[in-house]
């Protein structure tokens, strides 16, 4: 049964959708294992541990919807009532709004939210692989002069140690993708919380106001990626939103508004890869599809859903790994220009 069919068995039940209200009986909590998990409170640095090399992302950093959700999102009325529903008492405290919405350190009062979404929300928390991050090889060697031999050693072993390098455009989009793809059943279902950001597209959503790519430039300046870069990015990015909307459908267990949500994102990606796949040349993408198109969907159909977005990480990884963006380059028409990214790209020049 392809993603469109299960679409259509969530949606409709005897001819009209099935919603669960505020007022039903909470059902249990199932989330989506490998989607949005807190950084580990203890491994936790905070963004001081990032600030004396990386200033100017951090300057960028400040002015996003990432960072200050800390001050705002407790105060809204809608993530109050979200909370009401739930039977919540602390929109701070609680694991299932800090998974996304803040990061926790570990101090003496216990875990302790010190930020909103922030340097190791993104990147993983930063203890076990900062000093090997910083190490760029000898004494006055800056990341600007590091050898290249040497920066692909630091990066490898960082990345070894728990870091989310950037190097690879997948695991970035599969980063944003944990948390804008709201893989909780009952905060949806119950709380009345969205089902992810259904209009997420991760080159407008990562290259306009939380662009902060200083690597790639003189280290002051901010400057978007190159066409083969974001060539590689638009892919991706389908790829990851496929992967994440098959762990979210994973775990639903009725159709109601979670399931149907779901199910439908999954099925648009499906639908998006099947037309790229039409225009370019890539082996990595057509074994992505024959996945795709070969699992069964149905609900609680957790292990075979999973195993499915388990093997699409891995080619996901691959793709960004082996693809070069100049093969890519009939999709240029289908690509956001900087016009319609997030925040109108105002935010580069730090």
């Amino acid at each position: 049964m392809n993603l469109q069919r299960l679409a259509t068995l969530f949606a409709f039940s005897t001819g009209a959708f099935l919603f669960v209200s505020a007022a039903s009986p909470s059902v249990p909590r199932t989330v989506a294992p490998g989607v949005a998990t807190a950084p580990n409170p203890h491994l936790v640095l905070g963004n001081d541990a990032c600030v004396k090399c990386h200033a100017p992302e951090i300057a960028v950093w400040k002015r996003t919807p990432h960072a200050t959700t800390f001050d705002e999102l407790h105060r809204r009325p809608e993530a109050k009532k979200i909370a009401a529903n739930l039977g919540l008492r602390s929109i701070k405290h609680e694991g299932r709004c800090v998974a996304c919405h803040y990061t926790q350190k570990m101090d003496s009062r216990g875990p302790h939210v010190i930020a909103g979404v922030s340097c190791e929300s993104c990147h993983g928390p930063a203890k076990n692989w900062v000093d090997l991050h910083h190490d760029y090889g000898g004494e006055g060697i800056t990341r600007l002069s590091e050898s290249p031999a040497h920066r692909a050693s630091r990066v490898a072993k960082s990345v070894a140690a728990g870091m989310r390098n950037p190097m690879n455009v997948y695991n970035v989009a599969q980063s944003c993708l944990r948390c804008h793809t709201t893989a909780d059943e009952e905060l949806v279902n119950v709380g009345g919380h969205t089902a992810g950001s259904l209009d997420f597209e991760f080159v407008s959503w990562s290259q306009g106001m939380v662009l902060h790519n200083f690597v790639q430039s003189d280290g002051k300046t901010n400057r978007p990626s190159s066409p083969d870069r974001i060539r590689v990015m638009f892919v991706a990015g389908m790829i990851a939103e496929l992967e994440s909307s098959l762990r979210a459908t994973a775990v639903a267990t009725e159709k109601a508004t979670y399931g149907v949500t779901v199910a439908r994102r999954g099925a648009r990606s499906v639908k998006r890869l099947q037309s790229v796949a039409a225009k370019i040349d890539s082996p990595v993408l057509n074994q992505i599809l024959t996945v795709a198109e070969g699992v069964t969907f149905k609900l609680n159909n957790q292990a075979e859903l999973t195993s499915a977005a388990d093997q699409i990480a891995k080619l996901g990884h691959r793709f960004a790994e082996v693809t070069d963006g100049r093969s890519l380059e009939s999709l240029d028409r289908f690509i956001p220009k900087t016009r319609k990214y997030q925040g109108n790209s105002i935010f580069w020049g730090g």
